[in-house]
């Protein structure tokens, strides 16, 4: 299984708006400058942040991106299935018609029990573990 850019920045993108929106709305490009990444492509990725709930946008001069809820709150499997769609290891986890020897396969129930473990982690891993964790990183620049 392989997380793609897109799971990758959305993680990024919202530690980064989670630590620095007590100073107001966090901008894209305030994102893409301290994270490193693609301002046309993290616009996306916050687009289905925002559509899922994760993050709202705000208006104006001033304007930007805010969580929309405590960190404690957003669970790392939401943030995912937001931007990357179901979590699984092999296609037939999720649809057993992609392979003939499902029914038959001694191998699928393991593939199985590998994407149950994998979303278990990302939903008892919340956004405040990553930010507890960034400022034990870098405690000066919180980030």
């Amino acid at each position: 299984m392989r997380i793609s850019t897109r799971g990758r920045y959305a993680t990024r993108a919202l530690v980064d708006i989670a630590l620095f929106q007590d100073q107001g709305p966090v901008s894209l490009r305030e994102i893409c400058e301290r994270q490193g990444l693609s301002p046309k492509y993290l616009d996306q990725v916050l687009t289905r942040l925002k559509q899922a709930g994760i993050i709202r946008a705000l208006r104006g001069a001033r304007g930007g991106f805010v969580l929309a809820k405590p960190p404690q709150e957003i669970d790392l499997l939401s943030v995912l299935l937001a931007v990357e769609g179901p979590i699984q290891v092999v296609d037939c986890v999720q649809d057993p018609l992609f392979c003939e020897k499902s029914e038959t396969c001694v191998t699928r129930g393991l593939w199985m029990k590998v994407s149950q473990a994998v979303e278990q982690v990302l939903a008892s891993t919340r956004l405040q573990d990553l930010i507890n964790d960034a400022k034990k990183l870098d405690p000066v620049t919180k980030a």
